[in-house]
């Protein structure tokens, strides 16, 4: 009963099998090889537009050599205070942009509310020596406390970014949990919104360790083959991630196992919403489920194998457990099975 990470997972046999397949043989290398290209104008085909794209190896690469094309003297990054570009980063962002800030802004269910983003920004408005200049805003989606934006909240967003004629990123290590969440299209959800930079993951979704930074304007990507390659990203055997991407990317091999672990993670609560020994925290669309177990629950399911990770209550969230509680988070994935998820909910 594997609930602790997607990123837990191994890969997809699709994508290991492909993997294998280019294993063999010569191909230029440094991100020129004919499969590299094939799976960048890939990447303009989903996004019914020309791309500039980037691998990486890495969600905390792609987001913060994002933000990094962005940089500039005294920037400040605006984000959710419960973003993972801000809570799990471990300081990349802003040692990768070269000391530039991530300023925090509240909102519920995860999402950055667009009046605090116009409170903050304003923060920096006119920009000062001391205390820095706006230069970015960043969403998640979907968001660290398994919500997802809808288009609307996008657009509200990305409107707040562009009256200050500021960059809008977002950090899809879970984009296509989010996509099939919508049900909408890849550019409906990120330029057609106004979304200018997309760290593109997949590692959490069946790949073995491949990310993309997407630029919806190739005009923005300058700077970022100096940037990937003096942050040691420029890998020389690129092909391995492009053969990852390649199968991922075939036949909607993405968007299927999204859909499973999102459909696992709806069987999961389901479940946990007619037990009285578990509550449901908040609600949940994408594939993470946060509940509040009884002590007694969790000590009985991890004797009987079951794996999760204890959670810190996200800023503002209430009620807060009782003394006897306490706040789990559950992740499902490609690989989850509907008879683990049946398992735990019996075991709780």
């Amino acid at each position: 009963m594997h609930f602790a990470s997607d990123n837990w997972s191994g890969a997809h046999p699709r994508i290991a099998e492909n993997l294998t397949r280019h294993a063999a043989g010569f191909a230029s290398a440094y991100g020129t090889s004919d499969l590299d290209k094939a799976v960048e104008e890939r990447f303009s085909a989903i996004f019914e537009r020309e791309v500039a794209v980037f691998f990486v190896a890495t969600g905390t690469a792609a987001n913060s050599l994002a933000l990094a094309s962005l940089a500039k003297a005294g920037g400040v990054s605006f984000c959710h205070a419960d973003a993972h570009v801000n809570a799990d980063e471990g300081g990349a962002p802003e040692f990768l942009t070269g000391a530039t800030r991530l300023f925090p802004v509240e909102g519920p269910e995860g999402k950055i509310d667009p009046r605090a983003l116009e409170t903050a920004i304003g923060r920096f408005e006119p920009a000062s020596p001391h205390h820095g200049r706006a230069m970015a805003v960043s969403v998640t989606q979907a968001t660290e406390v398994g919500t997802v934006y809808s288009l609307d909240e996008l657009d509200a967003i990305a409107a707040v970014a562009k009256s200050r004629d500021l960059p809008l990123h977002m950090d899809g290590a879970r984009f296509a949990n989010a996509l099939v969440s919508l049900g909408v299209t890849p550019a409906e959800m990120t330029w057609k919104r106004g979304v200018d930079i997309l760290s593109f993951g997949g590692t959490k979704n069946g790949c073995w360790c491949a990310e993309a930074i997407v630029f919806f304007n190739p005009d923005l990507a300058t700077d970022m083959p100096f940037i990937r390659k003096r942050s040691a990203q420029l890998f020389s055997k690129s092909r391995f991630i492009s053969a990852q991407l390649e199968a991922y990317l075939e036949n909607g091999l993405w968007l299927e196992l999204a859909g499973h672990a999102n459909a696992m993670s709806d069987r999961l609560r389901a479940g946990l919403s007619g037990k009285n020994t578990v509550r449901l925290a908040w609600d949940t669309t994408a594939n993470e489920v946060f509940a509040v177990m009884e002590k007694s629950s969790v000590e009985r399911a991890r004797e009987k194998g079951a794996k999760f990770h204890e959670w810190q209550a996200p800023q503002g969230w209430l009620p807060l457990p009782r003394e006897d509680e306490t706040l789990v988070r559950l992740v499902t994935s490609f690989a989850t099975t509907q008879d683990e998820v049946d398992q735990f909910i019996d075991v709780v």
